[in-house]
């Protein structure tokens, strides 16, 4: 059986919260903010989660997570 290796692009986008979930900084925050209200790139500031439609894909992108 090959060896396992981690995405490396995966693994730098994403981290494990204390309970196990993958966390993510959401895209939208980089530039282009003079158009954006407040309220939105106040949110943008948050860590988001991923959902479970995803997890198991992104488990296998990084498996020493």
């Amino acid at each position: 059986m090959p060896k396992l290796k981690t995405k490396r692009a995966a693994a730098k986008r994403f981290k494990i919260s204390g309970t196990g979930k993958l966390i993510f900084k959401g895209p939208g925050k980089s530039h282009l903010l003079e158009h954006k209200s407040r309220k939105r790139k106040r949110t943008l500031r948050n860590d988001r989660v991923i959902s479970d439609a995803n997890r198991k894909a992104m488990k296998l992108c990084t498996p020493f997570m």
